[in-house]
């Protein structure tokens, strides 16, 4: 007997043969009412961004657990540790000349976490990576994400450089994942930790672009004149929904996964 098909299974099914205009239509759709759920559920939206540093954390953990008990890099893009790295030191620097405060203690422990799997990848388990499907110019973001910082940044009374040096970190932290998601493109088949890892990235995303999304609107868009005049205030924005939608296509398929039971994660061609 044909066991029946699961509501989940049903809807999964449904959506993956829609085009790619109803699709995004969904995506936006869902996004918005995930948006509505958390404003009436959280009543202080400040929580949120710290519930986002707890699942960043979570994600960290889950990967040091595997290069510690798995002995393996293997699916880890050491490019976007690198720049995660990067990003990470000058957020630090700017924290440190421009707005010391707890997430700048945060900001350090994760930077120092990073440059360990850095040092692990590169040197303690450098025959488990896998350097020919690590294969993302670095360049392709990091040029750009300069070029950028030079024509906006903020607006604010600090040096120039350090405005520059606070830009250039926001913009390359939006794309920091993208060589990540290459090497799940080019394997195809994505193991359990690193998928953890990823997933973790994309939730801990989507509630710091609930934060601000939701800030913004309580505050009646005053929030975005007390960033800065000009184009800073919206690219601020535009960086974190960017961050969140790079990752919506992988954690769709995560949780397909996860519900249906399957340990490794196989993901079709050009999903990412």
């Amino acid at each position: 007997m044909r066991p029946g098909r699961t509501p989940i299974h049903t809807i999964t099914t449904w959506v993956r043969k829609q085009p790619p205009k109803v699709k995004a239509f969904l995506a936006v759709v869902s996004a918005m009412a995930a948006l509505v759920l958390l404003r009436f559920i959280v009543h202080d939206h400040d929580n949120l961004f710290v519930a986002a540093e707890a699942v960043h954390s979570i994600g960290i953990s889950v990967l040091i657990y595997k290069l510690i008990k798995e002995k393996t890099c293997a699916g880890l893009s050491l490019k976007s540790q690198e720049l995660t790295a990067i990003f990470l030191a000058v957020r630090l620097y700017c924290s440190f000349v421009m707005e010391y405060d707890i997430h700048t203690l945060l900001d350090f422990a994760t930077f120092a976490t990073t440059l360990w799997v850095i040092y692990m990848i590169r040197f303690k388990l450098k025959a488990s990576y896998m350097e020919e499907k690590d294969n993302f110019a670095i360049y392709y973001v990091v040029i750009p994400c300069a070029v950028l910082a030079l024509l906006i940044h903020p607006s604010t009374s600090h040096l120039l450089f350090n405005r520059i040096s606070w830009a250039f970190c926001v913009y390359l932290e939006a794309v920091s994942v993208l060589p990540q998601l290459r090497v799940m493109q080019n394997t195809k088949i994505v193991e359990p930790f690193t998928a953890h890892y990823v997933f973790a990235l994309g939730v801990a995303r989507f509630l710091s672009c609930a934060h601000w999304v939701l800030q913004v609107l309580d505050t009646r868009g005053h929030l975005l004149v007390a960033l800065g005049y000009g184009l800073w205030p919206s690219m601020v924005l535009i960086s974190e929904i960017v961050q969140t939608f790079i990752l919506a296509d992988f954690c769709y398929y995560y949780v397909k996964s996860v519900f249906g039971g399957q340990l490794v994660l196989r993901l079709p061609s050009g999903v990412v």
